[in-house]
């Protein structure tokens, strides 16, 4: 199930939000975890299983650990917790991706299962591993509720998809927590939004990406228009999935943190990485690159660390090469900018180190977006010999004619003008046109969702792309 489907926002949604608000408050925890198992459960029941055992373990091995004063045991359940945690993400995602590449290097003939990825695995599961780290090292409490750890890790709004919520974040809210009025119209808000920014936007970017690289024959003006346009799709898809999330989350009573935060206004891969999917860039932070030894033992050391992490974030986004050149690309480019750049970008006036992003980013896209490596350079290779050719400055012109505004409003929104615009509108000090902008401002969200809507019941693409993640 998703977000931006009429099963959940007509049927599913309105039947939480009538059990739940209905429901003593201490019963609805319960009533949250049912819906969120049958969230994950709609489309794929047979996996719904192997969640709940892994969370299980999870609970038993944070148990273990808070019942032990011995350092010894306590790294015999964290290594267990890895283990296990790790042991399954690695058979879903990448045991075909082992063996493809065994055959081909050892030249064997090895068969090749076929195994199907669990949705949200990669999250879920550095989810519950979070858990029982935060436990082992005194930054949450354990848990003695089996219930409410498996709340934690399948609570339906980031289940699938993210942020990857800690369990100190929502530690004392998965307890006890109140909906307040302004927390409800806040949630229902950012929801909105995010769903207009997947609707509107994402999908109709989609459309010209998805052409783009399946066509035979492109020129430098295709292979650009391509990685632009993934660049808004891929940001407009995520973001607005965080953005449904921490909405849904806010009306149930959870403040989630942020996961972005206008990447695109950044100036350099270093500023991008700290406004970017910021759950996943500070779970690596803080379970691998901080215990690995950060910038605490040296240059060389820390160069080394950066490049583990950097080749665990190429790998965690899927099981391929171009997503393991893609995490090594920025790792080269951080290494660069970290040693070698840094005073020399700080010189440049600002609009140049926007163009230097702007252009590192969309060859950072074009890996991350091509199917193999072959078609990956073939794009970035079009971009950067900038040829054009009659017939694909004719079918850029096309896209232009149909997308383009779909593109305009992607490149405007990627700026934090309706953050600016409420800013504003909060410090307006005569009430009544303080209201008067208010209610425009809810009318507009309303236009909003009914366009949206419109447009999500004559579209024919509509999956989250980190879905496969």
């Amino acid at each position: 199930m998703v977000f931006s489907s009429t099963v959940f926002l007509f049927a599913f949604l309105p039947l939480l939000f009538l059990f739940y608000f209905m429901a003593a408050e201490k019963w609805r925890n319960y009533v949250l975890l049912i819906f969120s198992l049958v969230f994950y459960a709609w489309g794929e029941p047979k996996f719904l299983p192997v969640m709940i055992i892994l969370v299980m373990l999870d609970y038993i091995f944070a148990i273990c650990i808070g019942r032990t004063e011995k350092i010894q045991r306590k790294k015999i359940y964290v290594a267990a917790t890895v283990v296990s945690n790790l042991g399954l993400l690695g058979y879903y995602k990448y045991t075909k991706f082992v063996l493809e590449n065994v055959n081909v290097f050892l030249q064997k003939n090895i068969t090749i299962p076929d195994i199907v990825l669990p949705i949200g695995i990669s999250f879920f599961t550095f989810q519950a591993m979070s858990y029982v780290l935060d436990v082992y090292r005194g930054d949450a409490k354990v848990q003695k509720n089996p219930f409410y750890v498996l709340l934690y890790v399948s609570l339906f709004p980031q289940l699938v998809a993210g942020p990857i919520v800690r369990y100190q974040t929502v530690e004392e809210e998965i307890v006890s927590r109140k909906t307040t009025a302004a927390d409800f119209s806040e949630g229902l808000e950012r929801f909105i939004i995010g769903f207009g920014k997947k609707i509107i936007i994402s999908n109709n970017a989609a459309v010209v990406v998805d052409n783009i690289f399946g066509a035979s024959k492109i020129d430098a003006s295709m292979a650009w228009l391509a990685v632009i346009g993934y660049g808004l799709q891929i940001y407009f898809d995520f973001s607005a999935y965080s953005d449904m999330a921490i909405g849904l989350g806010r009306i149930l009573g959870f403040h989630f943190k942020e996961n972005f935060d206008f990447p695109y206004i950044s100036q350099s891969a270093t500023e991008f990485w700290r406004r970017w999917h910021i759950s996943l860039s500070s779970w690596f932070r803080d379970y691998v690159y901080i215990p690995l030894g950060g910038n605490r033992k040296g240059v060389k050391r820390q160069i080394f660390n950066m490049f583990v992490v950097w080749a665990l974030t190429g790998i965690w986004h899927g099981a391929a090469w171009t997503y393991i050149v893609w995490g090594l690309y920025f790792f080269v480019l951080l290494v660069l900018e970290k040693y070698v750049l840094h005073s020399f970008l700080e010189k440049l006036p600002r609009i140049v180190r926007h163009l230097y992003f702007f252009f590192c980013i969309n060859i950072s896209w074009a890996l991350f977006r091509g199917e193999d490596l072959s078609q990956a350079w073939w794009v970035v290779k079009h971009m950067l010999r900038m040829h054009v050719t009659t017939d694909g400055w004719a079918m850029t012109n096309m896209y232009l004619h149909q997308y383009g505004l779909y593109l305009v409003l992607g490149v405007i929104f990627c700026a934090p003008v309706y953050r600016i615009l409420k800013e504003k509108m909060s410090k307006v000090k005569a009430e009544k046109t303080r209201i008067l902008l208010q209610g425009i401002n809810y009318a507009g969200l309303l236009v909003l969702f009914f366009v949206s809507i419109l447009y999500l019941v004559n579209s024919s693409y509509n999956p989250f792309i980190y879905f496969r993640f």
